[in-house]
């Protein structure tokens, strides 16, 4: 199982720790399995920078689709 670090924007990240938002769609840039390790880090986009929170969330389901080439 592998862990992925992504980030996230504080308005997703407070969804997500409140548990509004339960899923994560994201585009296929990187390689994930169920089982896999999601760890969401908290992305400051005024600062650039981490803020030092994180959330990490084991990935139930993948929907794969080759509908839309990138």
């Amino acid at each position: 199982m592998k862990r992925i670090e992504k980030k996230a924007w504080p308005e997703y990240f407070e969804k997500i720790l409140s548990g509004d938002k339960t899923f994560e769609l994201r585009l296929a840039d990187f390689d994930v399995d169920e089982g896999d390790t999601l760890v969401l880090r908290e992305w400051d986009p005024k600062t650039k920078n981490y803020t030092g929170r994180k959330i990490e969330k084991k990935v139930s389901f993948v929907f794969k689709t080759k509908f839309q080439k990138f």
